[in-house]
């Protein structure tokens, strides 16, 4: 999943920074609503690497079953941490 697809799709636009404030609420309710509803492991991980870098990520024990998925999670976010503070 591309980042730029997963906003178009979610979102309806690929610019995060023009998005209005009801478009990041209905966006992030519909990446909710899929990531429920999804059953592929890779596209699951990938809809909790958007909402954590959203900020609304479900924490690793109720969102993942397999702790090989949590430990690539938690791997997520170290690197998506560390590449913030380099900023």
């Amino acid at each position: 999943m591309d980042f730029d697809q997963l906003l178009v799709r979610f979102f309806g636009t690929d610019d995060f920074a023009s998005m209005s404030e009801e478009q990041l609420v209905s966006g992030v309710e519909r990446v909710r609503l899929q990531f429920g509803l999804e059953r592929d492991s890779g596209r699951r991980f990938a809809l909790w690497c958007l909402m954590y870098m959203l900020g609304v990520a479900p924490d690793l024990e109720s969102a993942f079953e397999d702790e090989d998925d949590r430990e690539a999670a938690r791997d997520f976010m170290d690197m998506a941490d560390a590449e913030i503070e380099e900023d």
